[in-house]
């Protein structure tokens, strides 16, 4: 079988045996800027059973932009996610362990100063 490098320097026929498997692990991250309201959203165990049911495959690179909730005054918040690192196959399931990593902000307004006067100022 041919070794040549696959997806993320993985030899071809790795990754091909992967691609159908159930993912043991995944990790997510989310910027360090998340409010601690909105980690504690993302961090929920119905948030985790939600991108399993929602999600059918993970890879390492692989963005998600999720919606987590409205806070008091209807503002939105959606929350980048990116995949860090998957264990065993692609393929998300049931078990599939969804854990969190906190990674560089990037800007990311969602705290009471969205709501607030001292919040950003577009329009």
């Amino acid at each position: 079988m041919a070794s040549n490098p696959g997806r993320d320097g993985e030899p071809e026929e790795t990754a091909d045996r992967t691609a159908d498997s159930r993912a043991d692990r995944i990790v997510v991250s989310y910027p360090s800027d998340l409010s601690d309201w909105g980690r504690f959203q993302v961090e929920k165990p119905s948030f985790r059973a939600f991108l399993r049911k929602t999600r059918e495959e993970a890879r390492k690179g692989d963005q998600w932009e999720e919606f987590v909730g409205v806070g008091c005054c209807g503002n939105t918040l959606d929350v980048p996610l990116r995949v860090e690192r998957v264990e065993g196959g692609t393929r998300v399931g049931d078990d599939t362990e969804i854990v969190y990593e906190v990674r560089e902000a990037c800007g990311l307004e969602g705290s009471w100063r969205v709501q607030s006067q001292g919040g950003p100022g577009r329009a």
